[in-house]
């Protein structure tokens, strides 16, 4: 079960956390944070939006409700950090103490997810799924699971690598900001296992699964992927980062009258809107950085 709530979505994080981790050693954190927020928005957006158009969500696990609250707080102490130019006059930066910050919280998180799990204090839809074997998968085990693995880990890492090299060239050849190639081709590219992952819940009517996937990622982009980038080397918020946190914020703040309270349904209309959403997001922020 904890397997299903927390590593399902934390394992289609680990391209996010590779890709920051080899940027802020090799010094490109507008790439790292650019990374994480745009995976952020595309998770909310594009990710959760594909998965409402193929089948619409209507949720029922009250755990997933409450990540969706705990996200909303997550973002929004990522905004405040993000603003020490308009608060105090001084460079913002995202730095070790606010990394040890976020590190709490997400400790909190897994605490109360894994005590709720194990205390089984009411019934749940998506543990009840879980139980009855449900989303259980059929793959082998015993070594050739644990050798697929260390292989992923393997790949994942000298994909990072590759990642963080192409993305600075990227920038560099077009003459953008390394956060533009953070924010969009990065951070789509290492969205992609949510997309399929989220893709496959609705197709196969998990809501569930499909909203926890998406809440549980930006969770683990915004409690573990940006305060482990931060302690390796502190992150700068570019021009426009501010910005990408509120549209952040917006997103997150959005999903609780549409999950956490009242009907708990997101159709295909609303799936459509929010594809809408980052496409227009997308023409608005490279037309921002351009400087027109």
């Amino acid at each position: 079960m904890i397997v299903a709530l927390t590593l399902v979505a934390f394992g289609t994080s680990a391209p996010e956390l590779v890709v920051n981790v080899v940027g802020a050693a090799r010094g490109a954190t507008d790439l790292a944070f650019g990374n994480v927020v745009g995976s952020n928005i595309s998770n909310l957006a594009l990710v959760l939006g594909a998965a409402a158009v193929m089948a619409p969500l209507t949720m029922q696990s009250r755990l997933v409700r409450r990540e969706i609250l705990l996200l909303l707080l997550a973002t929004s102490a990522m905004t405040v950090m993000a603003l020490d130019g308009p608060i105090e006059g001084a460079p913002s930066v995202i730095g070790r103490s606010d990394a040890i910050v976020l590190l709490l919280l997400f400790g909190v998180f897994i605490y109360h997810s894994a005590g709720d799990i194990a205390a089984a204090r009411r019934p749940d839809t998506l543990i009840g799924d879980i139980e009855s074997g449900a989303l259980k998968e059929s793959g082998r085990q015993g070594r050739f699971g644990w050798t697929m693995a260390a292989a992923g880990v393997l790949s994942l890492l000298a994909g990072g690598e590759m990642a963080v090299r192409g993305g600075v060239g990227v920038a560099g050849h077009l003459g953008i900001s390394a956060s533009i190639v953070g924010l969009f081709m990065l951070a789509v590219g290492t969205s992609m296992p949510e997309l399929v992952t989220s893709a496959i819940a609705a197709a196969r009517r998990e809501p569930d699964l499909a909203v926890g996937n998406v809440v549980g990622s930006n969770l683990f982009n915004s409690l573990m992927v940006l305060p482990a980038t931060s302690l390796t080397h502190p992150v700068a918020v570019p021009r426009g980062g501010v910005g990408d946190l509120v549209i952040s914020w917006l997103l997150a703040a959005a999903l609780i009258p549409l999950f956490a309270f009242g009907r708990a349904h997101m159709g295909r209309t609303s799936g459509c809107l929010l594809l809408a959403v980052y496409a227009v997001y997308v023409l608005a922020r490279v037309w921002y950085d351009s400087g027109y």
